[in-house]
């Protein structure tokens, strides 16, 4: 029980401290909201009216308190789950705006990233039990080279020859503008079909930090004292691999699979710009460019609570399955 107490105190705290950070870190990068919109308006290099900007500002509703005034009226927007209007999506409020994107992003990031946790895992697991053969080899090798390519360019070098030059995907967007959205199976096939490249590219080099991660956990697991007596006992080779080696190597995997889940904004916003898609992570970098602080907040919020609660649970599971944790030994 005393686990548990300890973990939900740590996770409040981090909380707070979380949301404290929210709120000022987005103020460090200055300029004014009202400013920037007035100066797209008239163009770049263009002068800007300053009763214009005073006009806009008064618009979005942009507060001129102290900043431990804006601090404390923003905890008591939080608690009551008040985010406020976007500056650069005036008139919608900022919910409205993360509610039409969130979908996109959770159905891309969230399918492949628990495709990449399985697959990764199972290759993974594998490789290590086969070690030092031919195919622990050839997963090395391949994770090796394909791990030490940039993102970017392999989303890029998708998008420049399968949608460029074979024209055999879309090259931008969620779906086409001819398309009615709803759950409808014109719209699925037609949402599937723009997601492909974007959904690829993250298959590429999305299982391969779970299959090093797994092999060289299991590895290490398999020379263990338990698994050794397993061995002596005549134990079956299956029950070897999966009750003694997967069930213990997985378990760092699967604290960080529960992080990664939790993320799944943050890590959106390159897949998003490259291909133009949707997403929360290219509203995010569109708030960052705008100083749309109330957007660009509760994103930030969004995710940081995503996160936390993520590596919460997992905290919670990791007890769950590895008494030792609960006890205080074997693991921190």
């Amino acid at each position: 029980m005393t686990y548990y107490l300890r973990k939900i105190g740590f996770f409040l705290l981090t909380l707070w401290a979380a949301i404290t950070l929210n709120f000022f870190i987005p103020r460090l990068q200055g300029g004014d909201a009202a400013e920037a919109i007035v100066q797209r308006l008239v163009g770049q290099g263009q002068a800007v009216d300053p009763a214009q900007v005073e006009a806009v500002r008064n618009m979005l509703g942009t507060p001129d308190s102290s900043i431990m005034e804006q601090y404390f009226s923003y905890l008591q927007n939080v608690a009551q789950g008040e985010f406020g209007v976007s500056y650069s999506y005036f008139p919608y409020t900022v919910t409205h705006m993360i509610a039409d994107t969130l979908p996109w992003t959770i159905a891309l990031l969230g399918i492949t990233q628990v495709f990449s946790f399985v697959i990764g895992n199972m290759i993974g697991a594998w490789a290590a039990w086969k070690r030092n053969g031919t195919f622990d080899s050839w997963v090395t090798t391949f994770s090796n080279f394909f791990g030490s390519l940039p993102y970017f360019w392999i989303a890029l070098l998708l998008l420049y020859f399968f949608a460029f030059e074979l024209r055999w995907f879309p090259d931008s967007g969620g779906y086409s503008g001819n398309t009615e959205p709803g759950w409808n199976w014109a719209f699925i096939k037609d949402a599937a079909r723009h997601a492909a490249l974007p959904a690829i590219s993250l298959m590429i080099v999305g299982p391969i930090g779970w299959v090093m991660g797994m092999r060289n956990n299991m590895v290490q697991v398999l020379g263990d004292d338990y698994t050794r007596l397993a061995v002596a006992k005549g134990l079956s080779q299956r029950r070897i691999a999966f009750m003694y080696g997967a069930r213990n190597a997985i378990l760092p995997n699967f604290t960080a699979f529960a992080i990664s889940l939790g993320s799944l904004v943050g890590g959106s916003i390159l897949v998003e710009q490259i291909f133009n898609y949707p997403g929360t992570g290219r509203l995010m970098f569109e708030a960052i460019g705008n100083r749309d602080y109330p957007l660009l907040q509760t994103i930030f919020l969004f995710i940081t609570i995503g996160v936390l609660t993520a590596n919460f649970i997992a905290d919670l599971l990791y007890g769950v399955l590895d008494p030792r944790v609960r006890r205080g030994g074997g693991a921190s």
